[in-house]
């Protein structure tokens, strides 16, 4: 089979590029030919990608090339002229191909896999200028509510036209978790949950949890992730536990302001900022870790971090509201707490360095396999092959074999 993998490529990658690789080469494994195509604002493919489409982060040029990208699409009929593809899958598209790299795809049956509130929230974040989460279908109400200003509003009206357009003649929307059905739902489209997959550790891999307590966060220093959450609670917890840490790995527009508020809160002693690391890095912090600390504020679609912790052996402490619901089992994987709630993400932590929850610093044998097995990416790869020949007209069409 003939698989055109189509996805922006950020200038700061993360869960969705490292996906979309992981399904190309696991697919490429199975013996299926696959190309992929990428917009040039970022790395293209960390510089591998077969077809690579004119993006920038240029402000006023990313505002008209989101609206419809023509370079994108001149790539995607070149694509379709050269490769000759059974079925494409498009992933991201909303940042930098926009949505003419589907509407382009005239000739090629196409999936799309949703993996980011984009396609149908402007800010792509669900949550309101308040901190309050939304519940609403996308509409008048991302002005009313202030998510977006008058003008960006009425600029959006054609953009997100042009995204329910193509949506629309996607053979498919698969969505990367229970969350992302119920928002695509909301908004009219009906789709079907794939949960993204997990890479297993690698063979270094050696869970050694260290004698202190040791605190992990590992993602994009953003407002939404909640790092000043984390930082307020681990202030707090110093008091009690003065020889714990607490290391952030990671990098992002905040990271100035998170070392000063670090300073503020007299916790610069004990909290590390790293930097972003590589996932060999990564993982060795993981081994080390008491706990993963995902305090994000808004709901995340899906939550890899979370997943890539557990199937090490490392329990989770993560919001409740989003995609770390659907990748922890509470009290056996992890610990949830509400959005944004300082005082309950404290005491969520002292139950870890306390050792009242996870005694051993570790997520029992068979949680941990419970959520290989529940992430493995050769089963994922096996459903999400199925699923695009279906689309192809290869086998008939019906939903994966996937909770």
């Amino acid at each position: 089979m003939r698989v055109l993998l189509v996805t922006d490529w950020c200038a700061s990658p993360g869960g969705t590029e490292n996906s979309t690789l992981w399904l190309r080469d696991a697919l490429r494994y199975q013996g299926h030919d696959v190309r992929l195509l990428t917009s040039s604002a970022g790395s293209g493919g960390d510089e591998e990608a077969d077809y690579l489409a004119y993006g920038t982060d240029h402000v006023a040029e990313q505002i008209a090339l989101q609206l419809y990208n023509p370079f994108a699409a001149r790539v995607v009929r070149q694509a379709e002229r050269d490769f000759r593809p059974d079925v494409a899958a498009v992933l991201m598209f909303e940042f930098h191909l926009s949505p003419a790299v589907i509407l382009a795809l005239r000739s090629t049956p196409t999936v799309a896999i949703v993996v980011n509130h984009k396609p149908i929230c402007p800010s792509g974040l669900k949550r309101l200028p308040n901190g309050s989460l939304c519940d609403q279908p996308h509409g008048v109400v991302c002005w009313r509510s202030g998510c977006e200003s008058l003008p960006a509003w009425v600029r959006d009206r054609p953009r997100y036209a042009l995204i329910r357009a193509a949506l629309a003649r996607c053979r498919l929307l698969i969505a990367c978790s229970r969350l992302m059905r119920e928002e695509l739902a909301l908004n009219g489209f009906e789709s079907e949950v794939v949960p993204l997959p997990v890479p297993p550790p690698s063979p270094a891999h050696h869970r050694n949890p260290a004698p202190e307590p040791l605190l992990l966060f590992v993602g994009r220093l953003n407002p939404e992730k909640g790092v000043e959450v984390l930082l307020g609670a681990f202030s707090s917890l110093l008091r009690r536990f003065p020889d714990a840490r607490l290391r952030i790995a990671g990098d992002g527009p905040l990271r100035g302001s998170l070392e000063r508020l670090a300073v503020k809160l007299g916790v610069t002693g004990a909290v590390t900022f790293l930097g972003r690391l590589s996932s060999e890095r990564v993982e060795s912090e993981l081994d080390r870790a008491w706990a993963l600390v995902a305090p994000s504020l808004w709901p995340e679609p899906f939550g890899l971090v979370t997943g890539e912790a557990i199937v090490r052996g490392v329990p989770v402490v993560a919001s409740a509201h989003g995609g770390f619901a659907e990748t922890i089992e509470e009290g056996s994987s992890g610990l949830l707490f509400p959005n944004g709630d300082e005082a309950a993400l404290t005491l969520r932590l002292l139950e870890i360095l306390s050792g009242q929850t996870f005694p051993s610093r570790s997520v029992p044998a068979s949680a941990v396999s419970r959520a290989r097995s529940a992430f493995d990416i050769d089963r994922y790869t096996t459903v999400m092959a199925g699923i695009l020949s279906r689309a192809a007209g290869i086998a008939p069409l019906s939903p994966p074999d996937m909770p």
